[in-house]
């Protein structure tokens, strides 16, 4: 913690991770930060995004306010691609905590991106709490990347997980992926495939947690009962998703739909009528009842990222490092 002298305080990464895990507490947090969306009870603009061509960058500005809460929060979030052969990471950025009461700045959370991680980890377990069945077992992710990692460790808090097949186009990575989760729980079982299809036959979950620029899945990739978790189309040239996926599920849910038709996999109908209902998260959640009505059933949810998760987890953070 540094003290800036005006009743400021700024926080970095390490101090953060110190406090803000992949947990139930971490998950509660972020679970009433869609509640509260579905209530009704929050103030959310639209993503304000900006390109950065020359450098291969993106910014992206988030907020959101939970009506009644004592804080909200705006996280800027850069992404620049080329930095891995500049020795850097990708994805960087910080939260600057506001008082809901005077507007002053009460902290700058210096996380470099950890939070975005652990709450987009945290809402991909959210959504297979209310979509996937109970007796769920076996997870499959699509990807090898650190959300890849994360949504498993997130999914174990909400369903009993004993194996994860995963497919990535990059087979090394799939199996310095399979290693690290190997490692990480004990008595998983982690199997990698040569292709998306076997990876996905025997699936309860199906979690993409790629940066793909053209569908990967699609539904002849689907058992039967299976719940699928779309996360990383995120910006408007990002599909994971075919066509076929959305059709023939019976349950289809946006964390928002506004969200998901100008960044996530609702895009694809630019503008047409859908021929399915679309759902949001935050109003099944509030319900308290699961729109899955059958073990055969086909869901699937697109999360695109929300300010209110943000201003969630970012509240979390600090009442805890105050603590």
């Amino acid at each position: 913690m540094q003290n800036t002298g005006a009743g400021m305080e700024l926080y970095h990464r390490i101090q953060i991770q110190d406090v803000v895990r992949l947990d139930h507490a971490a998950l509660d947090a972020v679970e009433a930060g869609f509640r509260a969306l579905g209530q009704g009870r929050v103030v959310q603009p639209p993503i304000l995004s900006m390109a950065i061509e020359e450098s291969n960058g993106e910014v992206d500005v988030k907020t959101a306010h939970i009506r009644g809460h004592d804080r909200f929060a705006i996280k800027v979030s850069p992404g620049f691609f080329d930095n891995p052969s500049l020795g850097l990471p990708s994805l960087n950025g910080l939260m600057i905590v506001f008082s809901a009461k005077t507007g002053l700045v009460e902290a700058v959370l210096f996380d470099e991106g950890y939070l975005t991680d652990i709450r987009t980890a945290l809402a991909g377990a959210i959504a297979a709490k209310h979509l996937s069945r109970h007796d769920s077992r076996r997870a499959t992710v699509i990807g090898a990347g650190v959300q890849a990692e994360l949504q498993i460790a997130a999914l174990k808090l909400v369903r009993d997980i004993d194996t994860v097949d995963v497919w990535a186009r990059d087979t090394d990575r799939a199996n310095a992926y399979a290693e690290r989760i190997r490692e990480r729980f004990e008595g998983l079982t982690v199997n990698v495939h040569g292709d998306m299809a076997s990876a996905c036959r025997e699936a309860d979950v199906i979690i993409t947690t790629t940066p793909s620029k053209s569908p990967l899945l699609d539904a002849g990739h689907l058992p039967a009962g299976v719940h699928v978790t779309a996360m990383g189309s995120d910006s408007p040239e990002k599909r994971e998703l075919e066509v076929s996926v959305m059709t023939c599920a019976d349950v289809f849910v946006a964390d928002t739909r506004a969200q998901s038709e100008s960044n996530g996999e609702l895009k694809a109908w630019a503008g047409k009528t859908m021929p399915f209902e679309v759902q949001e998260l935050g109003p099944v959640i509030a319900s308290g009842q699961s729109p899955r009505t059958g073990h055969d059933q086909i869901t699937v949810c697109d999360l695109t990222g929300t300010g209110v998760q943000d201003t969630a987890i970012a509240s979390f953070a600090l009442k805890r490092l105050v603590a």
